[in-house]
């Protein structure tokens, strides 16, 4: 079974990935757009300060980069955007850490400073936590398809039940059925 099985198309965690996907997404395309805007030189280690944050050109190439394959996901949807919102999640954590390592050296090649180290700290903690809505939880429902997909000896006995539940419902709701129509059903 492929990951892009998992989950029906309209179920609605998808909603969650894509709007989590598109959010992000569109921040980091303003954050790019507005560094280039300022028309900022592309590899100064120092950087030049932009919604808070400092920046220069390679950085605001990689957010306007980064965002539209969020808003691209967020088009796709479904388990699509869920893993890209994941991968991209954890690319922006290790950035994080890779930045409090480089800030005022050389290899600063992005402009980093101690502002966009926590930045990417905290987009990586949204973007993490929308891709894995739904999917990460000791606590999922049991009609969640990852609890089935995790667990499918629960799930097969748990749909077992409920299809009896539910013959049992349809027998006790149908009319009485009288002595002939029971003859005949015993005998076809």
């Amino acid at each position: 079974m492929r990951l892009r099985d998992e989950l029906p198309v309209d179920h609605a965690l998808a909603t969650v990935y894509r709007y989590g996907a598109g959010l992000c997404g569109v921040i980091l395309l303003v954050f790019g757009c507005l560094g280039f805007a300022d028309r900022l030189s592309p590899f100064t280690t120092d950087g030049t300060e932009i919604a808070g944050m400092t920046s220069n050109g390679a950085l605001s190439l990689l957010s306007v980069v980064v965002g539209l394959v969020l808003i691209g996901g967020a088009v796709v949807g479904g388990n699509f955007a869920s893993t890209l919102n994941m991968i991209v999640g954890s690319l922006f954590l290790l950035s994080g850490f890779a930045h409090i390592f480089v800030l005022d050296k050389p290899a600063n090649i992005l402009g980093f400073g101690m502002t966009n180290v926590i930045f990417t700290f905290l987009m990586a903690l949204l973007i993490l936590t929308f891709g894995m809505y739904g999917r990460v939880s000791g606590k999922l429902p049991h009609d969640n398809p990852y609890w089935r997909r995790r667990h499918p000896r629960e799930a097969a006995r748990e749909s077992l039940a409920a299809r009896r539940r539910a013959r049992a419902a349809a027998l006790a709701a149908a009319p009485e059925a009288g002595p002939t129509e029971m003859a005949t059903r015993h005998q076809g």
